[in-house]
């Protein structure tokens, strides 16, 4: 299949085009700056230059290539998820206008199927695992109530193309080369730094994703019946035990506690919120259609 990849430079996007290529299809990555095409052709991939808040542009290359299936990984975050606010109104702008620019170019053009990043981290489920049924957090404080309800209008994008199938993977937080979540990753350098806090008891429930493991399921997604997948591992984690067992991992040292009173003085009810209400999710649903078979997680190990 002729394969269109958006976003096709990130951790993920790497690790996509590598999974394609291996897979026998004709694999097309857009990306915007130099460094990045480049990287995509090392990766045995036609590189496609453009901005996808061009929309006259990214309709003429979809004319021209006529991809069977169109795959939306766009993004623009920043290198450390301490400047992530300030940045979200420009990913949210790639994600809703550009996207939409790909999304309704895909639809002119005749595309078969569109793939979709979403979001396996701000779901609710209560105090369970969420499933493929589960809302997102729309009415969540500051930017993840923001950024659930970008995902949600993602989400009811996709599903409302008349022409095309739509298929939502929502993923977990990825962790991998190339990550926020790795050993020389912008959090772990934060960590040593003795820059992040345990806020309350962390009753977060987290769920991580590989980005390579992550890249095999968006593969698998190409055939696959269409509708909505979790993408994430099998062994979600409370937050304060997590946060724990990733700084031993790494080699940091044990985050200081902070109260929910201080962290709403310091950082907005949104840091209380993230580390003590967000659901994990469950998997099940792309283990069985996807064969999706996530690796652990490499800090599992130092968990007691």
């Amino acid at each position: 299949m002729k394969i269109f990849v958006a976003g096709a430079s990130g951790a993920l996007g790497r690790c996509l085009i590598a999974r394609l290529k291996e897979a026998g299809h004709d694999v097309w990555g857009m990306a915007h700056r130099a460094e990045s095409l480049t990287a995509i052709e090392m990766l045995g991939a036609h590189a496609v230059k453009a901005d996808a808040l061009n929309r006259e542009a990214l309709f003429a290359i979809i004319e021209k290539l006529r991809p069977d299936v169109v795959i939306d990984e766009l993004t623009s975050l920043p290198a450390s998820p301490f400047d992530l606010p300030k940045h979200l109104p420009i990913d949210r702008k790639l994600r809703l206008e550009g996207g939409g620019n790909l999304f309704d170019a895909a639809q002119t053009y005749g595309v078969k199927r569109y793939i979709q990043q979403s979001c396996g981290f701000y779901l609710d489920a209560g105090h369970d695992l969420a499933t493929e049924a589960s809302f997102l957090r729309i009415s969540a404080p500051g930017n993840i109530g923001e950024s659930a309800r970008m995902y949600a209008a993602l989400e009811a994008r996709v599903t409302s193309a008349p022409t095309m199938e739509g298929v939502t993977l929502r993923y977990g937080f990825f962790y991998g080369p190339g990550t926020w979540y790795w050993p020389d990753g912008a959090f772990s350098a934060h960590l040593a730094r003795g820059e992040v806090s345990l806020i309350g008891a962390g009753a977060s429930t987290f769920s991580f994703v590989h980005v390579d493991d992550a890249a095999q399921a968006t593969v698998s997604a190409l055939t696959a019946k269409p509708g909505v997948y979790n993408i994430v591992d099998s062994q979600p984690l409370q937050f304060e035990n997590w946060l724990k067992a990733y700084a031993r991992w790494v080699g940091a040292p044990v985050p200081p506690c902070m109260t929910e009173k201080d962290a709403v003085l310091l950082m907005g009810e949104e840091s209380v919120y993230y580390q003590n209400s967000l659901t994990g999710a469950c998997n099940r649903k792309a283990m069985a259609a996807l064969g999706f078979s996530p690796r652990k997680a490499p800090w599992l190990s130092t968990v007691g």
